[in-house]
């Protein structure tokens, strides 16, 4: 396997996502340090776009790790935020950032005390759970792997799915809790084609809150074409990523 790190992907987003890049290319106080094909990005881009929120968008390749990004995350991971001169990174420490600092905006968390811990339980569950279990899919190379990991996968999913009320998580309101979700929905089609994922294999109203997620205006405008998503996950499916969470898998390992 290579160890080489890739840093020729395409460099910047496509379709419908290069449209809001450019809608948000002006200096603000705001900045947001994006790769425009993670799916980590994406969870907070869409707390961006669901917001109404005024920000800078800026490109950054997060295999190259250039000095000046290491200043802001040392991790050199994405997404990350500049805001008033201070920086922050973790898309779901971001998420949870910019629901605190911009209460007069979209609320994507229940008032109810209850509730707004019900869907940090769920935020958790598919952080732990669900996400791994996307990527050990996507990696896994020996047929009986692959099965093992996609039966995980649809158990998280069947699980994630009792809890969701319709046609939301919440209900009515779309919440931090879809957000968490919605990249690897969006993503769901290389399983489709590659892995043997169908909707019924998961059942219920599996297919609904998959189609209400990929007809979310936000989601739309902040996805790349698919194409372009497909060439840089051919590097997961063949298992020759050197991705933080790529590695992280192939070593059986919590994400990071």
């Amino acid at each position: 396997m290579s160890s080489i790190v890739d840093t020729s992907i395409y460099p910047h987003a496509t379709g419908e996502a290069e449209k809001t890049v450019k809608v948000h290319s002006n200096k603000h106080e705001l900045v947001f340090y994006a790769g425009w094909f993670c799916p980590f990005v994406q969870r907070t881009w869409l707390v961006l776009e669901e917001k109404e929120l005024q920000y800078e968008y800026r490109e950054v390749n997060p295999y190259k790790k250039d000095k000046e990004f290491l200043d802001i995350n040392p991790l050199g991971l994405v997404p990350a935020i500049v805001y008033h001169g201070q920086a922050l990174y973790e898309s779901l420490i971001l998420n949870e950032f910019l629901e605190d600092e911009f209460p007069d905006s979209k609320s994507l968390l229940p008032k109810d005390s209850f509730q707004r811990a019900r869907c940090r339980l769920w935020i958790d569950y598919l952080t732990k759970k669900f996400t791994p279990a996307f990527y050990r899919t996507m990696q896994a190379q020996e047929e009986d792997k692959q099965k093992e990991a996609l039966n995980e996968l649809v158990a998280t999913l069947k699980n994630y799915l009792d809890q969701v009320k319709g046609p939301w998580f919440l209900g009515e309101q779309f919440s931090l809790t879809d957000i968490t979700v919605a990249p690897w929905i969006r993503r769901m089609y290389i399983l489709e084609e590659y892995r043997g994922f169908t909707d019924d294999l998961v059942g219920g109203h599996w297919s609904d809150y998959k189609k209400l997620i990929n007809e979310r205006p936000s989601v739309i405008k902040t996805s790349s074409d698919s194409q372009r998503l497909i060439e840089i996950y051919q590097r997961y499916l063949k298992n020759e990523t050197q991705s933080e969470v790529g590695k992280a898998i192939r070593a059986g390992k919590s994400l990071p």
